[in-house]
């Protein structure tokens, strides 16, 4: 193996097997050859020295990381929720459902916010579409999409008429990309343009900050990034051994970092410009539904159906705070930050959304109103209102009058330190 090189490629027949599939070129003594993921798995197992075997691999490499946990356990000397003891307890949370957005026919399955603070898009089981206006709750775009399972949806966050949506029925897997028109009358199915193919269905998406690149998650095992112009396949990411179920981009003006989890219980790290996974973290005991970025983007959130939501800090390489209730024991579908960080709103399969004191660990409120799954939460670009998405065809739009300012503009800096040594800044509402 020592005169391969590895560097994903495209989409296509593979030349071993000939199984469409994300391709790797690999360069064997200067001659380039396009192979699937499973092909290099055996060619690594015809490459292992005498007397090994890939299983044998696989159990040092575990061994390998079960002592590396132990030794990142030795510096873990204080968990987040001792460190904010002194922070101010939250006051009375009063975030009411202002806004209830119905005319989906069946389950939503996802929806995002518009740039301009004011639009949601939302897709649907019932294989539709829809663009709405939140505040007077007009339905401004209504595509009917060939398949009935669109289970990702995202606005381009620069463009903000480009539309981006995925699913899977009858195996499409394909992502597709609609630019929006400020003609309602016009005909958007017909402007649909297929950007990205995956091998099994694709459970989720994100433009990058340019908005000619866009990244997505799914069921085959893989992330991939594509071209939007030309939908070429730029590069895929290895790593996850079971579906990838959410991905996020971390928020910041380069973006050049991406965490992805899955049903294989881990939350990987990725480095776009390499392929390269570059931190994993494996403390959940069921699938991730979701993962979601600190707005510093130092840390992130992810959402489990092992009932927990937990925090984790990159620089410190370790999680550090779990959301959980003996009473809570339904799975955590969906999460996302506050503006300011200091509370994450979790969706879970009992209908309610909880909300969470990320400094202290505890739980701030409970938001009801959804009578099914809720499927996704998202809070608005500016930080005022709260977007949910539900299998009971609904979305609701939430926000306080009275309170919602105080957790947007008052802030302090966190300093967290592990043996003297500084590894966590936050900085935070209270």
């Amino acid at each position: 193996m020592c005169d391969q090189t590895f560097m994903a490629a495209t989409f296509g027949p593979c030349d071993s097997c000939s199984k469409p599939s994300p391709l790797m070129n690999i360069y064997i003594k200067n001659e380039a050859t396009n192979y699937c993921s499973l092909c290099v798995e055996m060619m690594a197992c015809q490459g292992l020295q005498k007397g090994e075997t890939l299983e044998s691999l696989k159990r040092e490499s575990e061994t390998l990381k079960k002592k590396l946990e132990e030794e990142r356990n030795k510096l873990n000397d204080v968990e987040l929720h001792q460190v904010a003891e002194k922070v101010e307890v939250l006051s009375a949370l009063s975030i009411k459902t202002r806004r209830v957005l119905k005319g989906h026919g069946n389950k939503v399955l996802c929806m995002d916010w518009c740039k301009d603070k004011r639009r949601m898009v939302s897709s649907s089981q019932d294989g539709k579409v829809i663009v709405w206006d939140a505040f007077t709750l007009n339905k401004e775009h209504g595509v009917p999409l060939p398949c009935t399972w669109v289970l990702a949806c995202a606005y381009a966050p620069l463009r903000s008429l480009c539309l981006i949506m995925n699913g899977y029925l009858g195996l499409d897997n394909k992502c597709s990309v609609i630019p929006l028109s400020l003609d309602k009358n016009e005909n958007l199915a017909a402007k649909k343009k297929s950007v990205a193919m995956h091998t099994n269905y694709v459970s989720g998406c994100s433009f990058t900050n340019s908005d000619m690149q866009l990244l997505t998650s799914s069921g085959d095992g893989t992330c991939a990034l594509w071209d939007v112009e030309s939908g070429q396949l730029l590069q895929s990411f290895h790593g996850h051994t079971a579906d990838v179920l959410s991905l996020d981009l971390a928020p910041s003006e380069t973006g050049n970092t991406f965490v992805s989890g899955g049903c294989d219980m881990k939350a990987n790290v990725w480095d776009m410009r390499s392929g390269q996974n570059i931190q994993s973290f494996e403390s959940h005991e069921s699938d991730i539904n979701c993962v979601k970025y600190y707005p510093s983007g130092d840390a992130f959130a992810s959402a489990s159906d092992d009932a927990t939501c937990r925090f984790y800090d990159l620089r410190a390489d370790r999680e550090v705070a779990v959301y959980q209730k003996d009473s809570i024991i339904f799975g955590a579908s969906t999460c996302d930050f506050s503006l300011s960080g200091r509370l994450l709103f979790a969706g879970y399969n009992d209908y309610t959304i909880n909300v969470w004191d990320v400094l202290k660990g505890t739980r701030a409120t409970i938001l009801f109103g959804h009578e099914n799954r809720v499927s996704r939460v998202r809070v608005s670009p500016d930080g005022t209102a709260l977007g949910s998405a539900s299998w009971d065809s609904t979305l609701r739009v939430s926000w306080s009058f009275s309170t919602g300012s105080n957790y947007i503009f008052r802030f302090i800096k966190l300093l967290f330190w592990v043996n003297s040594r500084l590894v966590l800044e936050f900085t935070v509402a209270f």
